[in-house]
């Protein structure tokens, strides 16, 4: 069924409202592809209603992308304008909330040499190491959500035609995100109070590391010391709570970046670059991935994993039930930010400042000490399944079940 207007707005809201949580006078940034203009266009009027006092859209074209991709000289990709950068780094100065509409075209870049990929990538994570910061150390509130496109509604639903793969994406979207309810933002409210309850629980354990075993996968997770559980909502650094990810399932925290050893295997596609990575396996040694291959996507996985030094480490290991609605849905979406929310999974680069005690004022010589890992990539993938069983080793080397079949095993009540 199409979407009404009612629904568009009630999304809109939300994103507004629990996502970001713009306050009055604070400008909004959007981040979009023109391909969802309409939603874009709903988003920064109930925006104004809101209070803000401007809204600043940075459009992307995916046609345009390609072109670029594919024709530009590498000088041109292997560097950033500086105009580029002042851009955003005026508007997070000025403390304007972000919000990211994430709907990449999995397949967009497949017939583009993926070291031309590596190197857009590598430019652009450079340049904007400064916004990064403030991204990841939450001095300002910024949120991703996602609004179908064609070529990605087409990906998930092949067999259907253009409009129909439309309108049931969007129709999974609204479930997911819970704008199905009659109160979003209520509904939201309870689900974040579940996630913070889970994340106090672990945060009160502690655990020294977390042993996951499923098939394909024999892992051993170091966590640093004095470390803190995330999920759901969260405050920036001026104390304004906000909800990053919409939709999330998730709770996570900081794996010590030399503590890691033994081998995972993935359980969805990743989307990196306009490229798809399947069925990979990476192995472990003191934190480094040694030995590494897949199935589909290996040459992009290489150039990945050769960014940066910290891109061959975690700085994020994450909990998910395989029960959750989106693990429920049946669908594999070829986007992060839903399949994160599907399954357990670690992430590859930078670990987040705010998820050890005091890290957001961390030198970076306090940083390395702690075990933080440092990057110019975050990526996010997955490894959790139904077969996933996970543990939590103390100090002393007892242990105690986290995941069963998995799903938490663990009463959190």
């Amino acid at each position: 069924m199409k979407p009404t207007e009612q629904q568009f707005q009630k999304y809109a809201d939300l994103a507004i409202h629990t996502g970001v949580n713009l306050q009055e006078g604070q400008a909004l940034v959007i981040n979009s592809s023109v391909e969802n203009a309409e939603f874009v266009r709903i988003v920064a009027k109930r925006a104004y209603e809101a209070g803000a006092k401007d809204v600043h859209v940075r459009w992307s074209d995916e046609d345009l992308t390609y072109l670029k991709m594919k024709n530009a000289p590498m000088e041109v990709l292997e560097n950033v304008p500086g105009w580029k950068v002042d851009e955003v780094m005026s508007y997070a100065k000025d403390g304007a909330s972000v919000l990211s509409i994430y709907a990449p075209n999995p397949d967009l870049l497949k017939d583009i040499d993926p070291a031309r990929v590596a190197a857009a990538n590598k430019a652009g994570g450079q340049a904007m190491k400064e916004y990064q910061q403030y991204v990841m150390n939450d001095k300002i509130t910024w949120s991703i959500v996602s609004v179908p496109t064609v070529n990605w509604a087409k990906k998930v639903y092949p067999n259907a035609t253009q409009e129909e793969a439309m309108d049931q994406l969007w129709d999974q979207i609204f479930k997911i995100t819970r704008i199905d309810q009659e109160d979003p933002i209520a509904a939201w409210e309870e689900h974040n109070a579940t996630l913070r309850k889970a994340r106090a629980y672990l945060n009160e354990k502690q655990y020294k590391k977390l042993v996951y075993k499923a098939p394909g996968t024999d892992l051993s997770v170091q966590l640093v010391d004095n470390h803190i559980w995330h999920g759901g909502d969260t405050k920036s650094q001026d104390g304004v709570k906000f909800n990053p990810n919409m939709p999330t399932e998730e709770v996570f925290t900081m794996p010590h970046k030399d503590g890691i050893n033994g081998t995972v295997t993935s359980t969805k596609p990743l989307n990196y670059a306009g490229n798809l990575i399947e069925n990979f396996t990476l192995t472990f040694d003191n934190g480094k991935v040694v030995d590494f291959k897949a199935e589909e996507g290996e040459e992009t996985l290489k150039l990945l994993l050769d960014t940066d030094e910290g891109a061959r480490r975690l700085g994020e290991v994450a909990l998910v039930p395989h029960r959750s609605p989106i693990s429920q849905s049946e669908l594999i979406f070829f986007n992060t930010l839903y399949d994160e929310n599907a399954s357990c999974h670690l992430a590859l680069g930078g670990a987040y400042p705010t998820n050890v005690e005091g890290g957001s004022n961390m030198s970076e010589d306090e940083k390395a000490k702690h075990g933080v890992n440092e990057s110019m990539v975050h990526e996010d993938f997955m490894m959790g399944s139904s077969d996933m069983d996970i543990d939590g080793v103390y100090e002393d080397g007892t242990t105690e079940p986290i995941f069963r079949n998995g799903n938490w095993a663990i009463d959190f009540e």
